[in-house]
């Protein structure tokens, strides 16, 4: 397990496939991200069960609160580029009662150590809905710099928004 101040990441259980179905069903939690494709439970604990093992190509943790084990998001490490020591990183909580308490930025900073330190990369990408403030907020706080923009690439209520590629280099952590 991998710990942080207020989070713990450690690999997913099958059980909690419900919970990513319940995350995934809620229009709130989904808003700004890219698939907001519905499935069946019965699909999300077999894509669960049958998800690749953690490698250096792709990471997926879940995000646990230290304090009492709650099961509140996932973060991971995806498309790794060992040749240039690279990836991109993805992160999500599903629990709407811990938005905006320090988590999300706990598990960021937690991840990117560990990708740093322990994955020996030297740069960590994102890209995030211009819309999305809160979390381009938790990004620049944790040391992510805007590096361009990709003009009307998210479409969401028949409305085109920008989509901000972000960056985070070794050493640059906050």
């Amino acid at each position: 397990m991998i710990t942080g101040e207020l989070i713990r990441l450690r690999a997913f259980e099958p059980e909690e496939a419900d919970a990513l179905w319940r995350w995934n069903h809620d229009p709130a939690v989904m808003r700004w991200m890219d698939q907001y494709y519905v499935n069946s439970l019965d699909r999300a604990r077999r894509g669960l069960a049958d998800a690749q093992a953690n490698s250096f190509a792709h990471v997926l943790y879940a995000v646990e609160v230290l304090a009492d084990g709650k099961l509140i998001g996932l973060v991971q490490l995806r498309d790794t580029d060992a040749a240039v020591g690279s990836a991109e990183l993805d992160i999500y909580l599903g629990e709407k009662d811990y938005w905006g308490r320090g988590y999300a930025t706990d598990a960021m900073r937690t991840i990117c150590r560990y990708g740093f330190d322990t994955m020996r990369l030297h740069r960590i990408g994102l890209t995030v809905v211009e819309a999305n403030e809160a979390a381009r907020r938790v990004y620049a706080k944790v040391g992510f710099v805007e590096e361009g923009r990709l003009r009307d690439a998210f479409r969401r209520d028949g409305r085109w928004y920008d989509k901000i590629a972000m960056g985070l280099l070794e050493g640059e952590l906050s």
